[in-house]
């Protein structure tokens, strides 16, 4: 990815044209961690390079960025900008094309994330990224009162950093968050999720989740439970013990997961028809707010004779010809008993058994 980066910028800077990688990569690659993604910043225009380069995936002029494919990677390509005033504390009413990468840098969210590197692999560092980096300290690019309220987004990917990367606050950054914290209501609740969903992810979450309370941001985001939680380590057990479900937009999967894990509170997960009828994903996520090992979950699971209806040994069409009966609604009576007994370990799981046990009890 980094190789066909530095092509990216090769092929940029032959039309005359300045271009960096910016952003996350350099940040990550200078403490040794892995990336994702590679975006570049350039004084060349969308239109120009869209003229560069045919691959282009998709166009957000309005704020100079160009998604292009090369090499079957993408890259983001962003034009040098400056940004005007900013509309209900979250998106600048317009940008204005500008030819300076310090002046470019100046606009953006935290010193962390504007260290570049060019064609040549050169770091550049004109804000003092590195000695933030070194240091593990979150700082704001200019004034955090005015960069704030500008955009209320960068309240919460502060925390987000400070976070995953497990860095402090800078502490004029942080009495300011304390102050406008409340500044992320005016956030969408998607935006607001997407952030929450990294930080709960994190292997870092607890400090997070420190963080949030302490800095009163809890409250705002309407999740008031978050500071009685138990600090657990999947995303979706987090989520499950804020009673968030009608607050905030959860794909049709995870309200599924979320609302059995509620579900299963204070059921027995070593139970064999437990396990069977939640399955093993949702029964270890459970595991975490229910103190079981989850190893032990999985003993019991891998000893099961069956895990769905299609581990039966007799089909549905099986059974109506054993009872030479059209398929109807007591085959869903007549399979749930045959799951009862073949997990308790009453009956076994084999053809002959089962249609002799069919046979005796259905005919």
């Amino acid at each position: 990815m980094y190789n066909s980066a530095i092509k990216v910028l090769e092929k940029i800077t032959s039309f005359g044209y300045k271009a960096y990688i910016i952003g996350g990569y350099p940040r990550d690659l200078y403490l040794k961690k892995s990336s994702t993604d590679i975006d570049i910043c350039t004084d060349a225009t969308p239109m120009e390079i869209m003229n560069i380069f045919p691959e282009v995936v998709t166009t957000n002029s309005e704020y100079g960025s160009v998604i292009i494919s090369f090499e079957k990677i993408r890259f983001e390509i962003t034009t040098f900008r400056s940004e005007g005033k900013y509309l209900k504390h979250r998106k600048p009413l317009g940008v204005k094309y500008i030819d300076s990468l310090e002046e470019d840098l100046k606009r953006r969210d935290f010193t962390i994330n504007t260290l570049c590197i060019d064609k040549d692999g050169n770091e550049i560092d004109l804000l003092n990224a590195k000695s933030d980096l070194d240091n593990k300290i979150v700082r704001m690019v200019g004034n955090p009162k005015v960069r704030l309220k500008e955009d209320a987004l960068r309240i919460l990917r502060a925390v987000r950093f400070a976070t995953v990367l497990n860095f402090e606050l800078e502490p004029v950054l942080k009495a300011y968050i304390k102050k406008y914290g409340s500044l992320v209501r005016k956030l969408s609740r998607n935006r607001q999720k997407e952030e929450l969903d990294i930080i709960f992810a994190s292997p870092n979450k607890e400090y997070g989740i420190k963080l949030l309370c302490e800095l009163k941001l809890a409250e705002c985001l309407d999740i008031p439970l978050l500071k009685k939680i138990k600090i657990t380590p999947s995303m979706l057990v987090t989520w499950a013990q804020l009673d968030a479900l009608d607050k905030y937009n959860f794909n049709s999967s995870e309200k599924e997961i979320i609302n059995k894990i509620l579900d299963l509170r204070g059921k027995d997960l070593l139970d064999r028809r437990i396990l069977y009828d939640y399955g093993l994903y949702v029964c270890t996520l459970a595991s975490e707010l229910e103190q079981i090992n989850k190893k032990e979950i999985n003993e019991v699971y891998a000893e099961m004779p069956i895990h769905s209806k299609l581990d039966i040994a007799l089909t549905p069409v099986e059974i109506c010809d054993i009872l030479d009966k059209e398929p109807g609604s007591f085959l869903k009576h007549l399979l749930n008993d045959l799951e009862d007994k073949i997990l308790s370990g009453a009956l076994p799981n084999k053809r002959m058994d089962l249609m002799d046990y069919i046979t005796k009890t259905y005919k």
